[in-house]
This record gives structure tokens, sequence and C-alpha cells, in this order.
């Protein structure tokens, strides 16, 4: 039976666990379950991953990349020595750390994972941490949300039926889920949260606090000099931990900053009151992402049986109270917050694999999903309306179909933009994917097209169009940001990141090491690049055409509307000269609205 390991990626810090004799464990190295999330390149260009790093961070932040969790799914790069990477390259290289972790504790490869995320990731980071596994050498087998897979770890077996609180403050993100547990099936009711709210905002406002009083007192503001800051981060880490149990902590840096010669030290104590005076506006955030919950599961706070802690953040002192006091219920940290998550994945592995661990997993999708629609407002035409298909909190998997139709007599070809979120305006939610369905019947409106979205227990999203009189169908799977980031750059990836590894002295850490990566390596190139060009034609067709109408709109339109319109077709004109799929579909998005306000005024 092939073991499937079960990774946290967290923010701050990451674990890989197992299942060993029907039990999660996680797996350690010298002792240690955790691995600090960052990443660096010593002196000498060595690349450091872990707590190496982290210690490195303190002298060298240039060399060195922390909390990239929170740049995952964004197109854009950070700098590591001379290179640039994708925030899916960096999470890569710790996640090829834990799966080696894996291989050594195990003494055989390790070829598959389940890895989790924040519930409230969006498409387009879930697919850039499917991507970052690929990267690292792992078959992505299943992504699960974080409070989920910390449910995995608590009973899944009580005497009768419980309603769970999850409450997951870990470094970078937040979330909150409801889940209904009951003979062995674990159904998850709703969930909220944040993904930029974590221990790290913790610990940026007590910087602010020291560097304010250092600057009162020496007027020099510490936050200006990156080696200083990068010192007095970890100092304040360190402190907000000792807060977690004192009621009082120290923070001392000697020669920290210079004036007229003479060196300058920092001591300064914070009192826990301090501290959680700076963080309870955050903390009440949370509590609002609570009652969303709780609304959302159509439930009072009195039927919740049992709150569970996840998150290293949740051992603050308030976290506990200010849950205690809202919900009316004793909190539960009985499993060590930072590895419940990980030992949840590796529950979730083993149920993949056939091990007997006792759990059936009923996951939901926390955010609506649809398209955009040409709607009516005032009697005037509104080309960003959105209109949902798959509601949020709807269990996984789901399969569900709307039916559409044209705008105008004889249209050919209609735009399905995906869009997520919960308002009825797309441009206030976050666009998934895109595509057109061309040759469509040229008869008079509506020609219906029926719309289907099928969302999988991975949150992978598969979108099929098709024009309901003949039956032309077009199907994609929705790739969101990683549309950018095809085979091609995979490998140029993966080429960096295996060189950094190389150059390590741990043999196991070595790419080459037989069967050590499952993404394919070598591939029909040509064949790529012809399905590419295929693609790319097809666009270019589809926005001439758009430009030939546009041009003929623009002869008997207002002077404003037929100026804004050649501008764009200048613009379309010269993403078709150089070849640019992406700015070809962003300048036709925004041309089509105008064409189909001007078609239909």
């Amino acid at each position: 039976m092939e073991v499937i390991i079960g990774i946290d990626l967290g923010t701050t810090n990451s674990e890989v666990a197992v299942i060993r004799s029907g039990s999660p464990v996680v797996l350690t190295d010298d002792g240690d379950p955790i691995l600090p999330s960052v990443v660096g390149l010593d002196p000498q260009g060595k690349l450091l991953v872990g707590r190496a790093a982290r210690n490195q961070y303190v002298l060298a932040p240039e060399r060195t990349i922390r909390s990239i969790k929170r740049k995952m799914g964004q197109d854009v790069t950070v700098e590591l020595g001379k290179e640039k990477y994708r925030p899916q390259e960096i999470s890569a290289i710790i996640l090829r750390a834990l799966k080696q972790r894996a291989e050594r504790a195990l003494g055989h490869e390790v070829k598959k994972a389940v890895i989790t995320v924040p519930a409230f990731f969006n498409e387009g980071q879930r697919e850039a941490t499917r991507e970052a596994g690929e990267l690292a050498g792992l078959e992505v087998v299943r992504i699960i949300n974080e409070p989920t897979a910390a449910i995995l770890t608590y009973d899944p077996n009580p005497p009768e039926m419980e309603r769970l609180l999850v409450y997951d403050l870990g470094g970078g993100t937040f979330d909150v889920s409801i889940a209904m547990v009951e003979s062995g099936v674990v159904e998850i009711l709703s969930s909220h949260g944040d993904t930029h709210l974590g221990g790290d905002d913790f610990d940026q406002r007590l910087l602010d606090l020291v560097c304010d009083r250092f600057q009162t007192e020496h007027g020099i503001d510490l936050r200006e000099s990156i080696r200083a800051r990068s010192r007095l981060l970890a100092a304040v880490e360190d402190a907000k931990k000792r807060l977690s149990s004192e009621p009082v902590a120290s923070i001392t840096e000697e020669f920290i900053a210079e004036k007229k010669g003479e060196p300058l030290h920092l001591s300064i104590e914070v009192m826990r009151e301090e501290y959680e005076s700076l963080i309870e506006p955050l903390l009440a955030k949370t509590l609002k992402c609570v009652d969303d919950a709780l609304t959302d599961a159509n439930l009072q706070a009195q039927q919740i049986d049992k709150v569970v802690l996840v998150g290293g953040a949740t051992r603050t002192p308030l976290v506990h109270h200010m849950l205690s006091t809202r919900l009316g219920r004793p909190v539960h940290c009985e499993i060590e917050p930072d590895l419940a998550v990980a030992m949840g994945a590796a529950v979730q592995g083993g149920l993949i694999s056939g091990v007997e661990v006792g759990t059936v997993l009923v996951d939901i999708t926390p955010h609506t999903l649809g398209i955009e629609v040409l709607d009516y407002s005032d009697g005037f035409p509104a080309p960003h309306g959105f209109s949902p298909i798959i509601e949020r909190n709807t269990p996984l998997p789901v399969s569900k179909t709307e039916i559409y139709s044209t705008s105008r007599d004889g249209q050919i070809v209609a735009s399905i933009r995906v869009f997520q979120g919960e308002e009825d305006d797309t441009r206030l939610n976050s666009l998934v994917g895109e595509f057109q369905i061309q040759g469509l019947a040229p008869v008079p409106y509506p020609n219906q097209i029926l719309v289907k979205l099928d969302l999988d227990l991975n949150g992978i999203l598969k979108v099929t169009a098709t024009e309901r009189a003949t039956g032309l169908a077009k199907h994609v799977v929705i790739e969101n940001m990683m549309e950018r980031f095809r085979k091609r750059e995979r490998v140029g990836a993966l080429d960096r990141i295996n060189e950094l590894f190389a150059d390590s002295d741990d043999d196991s850490f070595s790419p080459t090491k037989p069967g050590a990566l499952s993404i394919e390596a070598s591939f029909d190139s040509q064949k790529e690049e012809n399905s590419d060009d295929a693609e790319l034609r097809e666009t270019i067709e589809t926005a001439r055409s758009l430009i030939a109408k546009s041009e003929t709109l623009a002869a008997s339109a207002a002077g404003e509307d037929a100026a804004e319109m050649r501008g764009l077709v200048q613009d379309l004109q010269a993403a078709i000269s150089r070849n640019s799929i992406d700015d070809i579909r962003r300048v036709s998005a925004a041309l089509e609205d105008i064409v189909y306000y001007l078609s239909d005024v």
C-alpha cells in the first residue's frame, strides 16, 4: 500500500505527517516537528531551508524569503540571489524539504501527498499550491482546507452527533469552519476567513510599538534599516510567544543603531495587557467571521458542542477569553495547535490510500462561483452582472448547470467569464478564468447556451459551455493565474530549484535521485507549442472579428464612445502584434463591454 503523506504548508511554519498503526504521526528532524517556512542562500550561495534560513534572516534579510504563502496565486516574483522566483517555486523548495524529511524518516521514496490550504484560498491560490507540489516532485492527490483537516484529528465517532467550530489562526491566515460530526462522517456546514490576517500581523503591531518608543527616545526609526528591522522582528516574535505564558516580556537588542558615532541599545518591557490592546482590533475581525459562519450554518452559538483551536497564534490567552465569552463554551486545544492540520492531512491521505482510519469527509466550497452576464439596471445595459451557479458552502463534489442566452441576433461567439465572490457586480469579485465558444448558429436572439460548472474535492473547476440547439460545446479546466505557468516555465523552474538543491550536503536532497521528481521533466515541446499556437490563433481571430465590429460601431457612435472604442482597438491591435494572449483577452473584454452597450442602446 503506497504511503500518502500529509503536509501543512504554513505561512510561518510547515509540517509533514503520515499514518502509522492507524494514527497520524508528525515526522521530525532531530526531534523537531516544525520546519520554518523560510528559504535563503548563505554567503557562498548554498541553499538554506527552515531553521537555518530563519536564523540567517536576522543578519541577511536580503538573502532570505519568508511568508511566501501570502503571495501564492499572485503573478509576482521574488528575488533570491541572482534569480527571480515565483511564489510557487519558493513554496516548492519548502515542500521538497518536507518530502525529503519524510523519505529519511520512512526509509523509502515518497511520491504522493495531501496538502492543506486556508479555507478561503481562491482557485488561483489553490492551483498555485498544486503547482508547488508538482515542482517539489509530489503528486498532489488532494487539496483540503486547513480547518477541515484539523477536524479529522479529533474523534470522528462521538457517542452522538456533535457540531464543532474550528478556529484556525496561523501565522498569515485565519479560517473558521463549522462542521457536523456523526458516525464517522464529517460534514462542513460553513466556512469564513481572511487570507491576510494572522500572527505576522500581531508581530507587526508589536514591532511598531517598540520602534515608536525607540524613535521617541532617540529620534531614529529602526524600521528604515532592513537589518535592524529583521533583528527586531525576531525579537518581537520571541516576546509574543513569552507573553502567552508570562505577564511581561523584555525585548533587548544591543548595538541596534548608532547616533553621532555612539552605539545605541534597545531595552524595552512590554506588558501582556499592552500587547493584547494592540491585537484586540484584529481579533475582533475574527469574531465577525465566527458570527458570519454561524449565520451561514443557520446555528446559534449555544448549538456548538465543541470549539477547537488550531494554529500557533491561538496560544494567545486573549483568543481563549474572547472565544469562550462569545460562544459560551470552553475551547479545546488538546492536540498541539501547530501540528493538528498536518495530522489531519495525513488522515485524509490514509483514507485515500485505503488505511482504516474510520472517517468520511464532506467538504464545501467557501466562495460562490458564477459567470458574468449582460444585465439591465434602470433600463440601461449593465455588462458586469454576476450570475451565481454554485453557491458558497455547497458540499463537494458538486456539478451545476444554468441556462443563458446570446444577447443579440446572429451572435456567433460567446465569452464565458467565470468569477468567484458574493457581489452582484463582477468588478467586485475575483476573475477565475475565461474562454470563448465560437461558431454558434447565426440564429435570432435568444440562442440558449448551457453553462455547467464541475467542482471536485480538490477545488479544481471544470467549465463546459454547450449550445443547446446544436450541441456545440467547449470544455476547459480553469487554471486561473496558473495559465501563465505552462509546462515550459515549469521545466525552467525545476532547473532553478534543482540547481539550488544540488549543492546541499545532504544526499537525500539530490534532485537526481531516481524517481525524485514525479513532474514530467521531458515532454513533446513541439506538441505543447502547437497547442499554445492554436489557442493564440483562435484568440487573435476572435479579437480581429471584434475589431471589425467595433470599427463599424465607432463610425456611428457618439464622440466619447467612439474615442474610447478607437483607443481600445489600438491597444488590442498592439497586443495582437506582440502575440500577448493575456493582453488580447484583457483588452477584448473591455472592448466587448462597450460593444454590448452600443449594440443595445
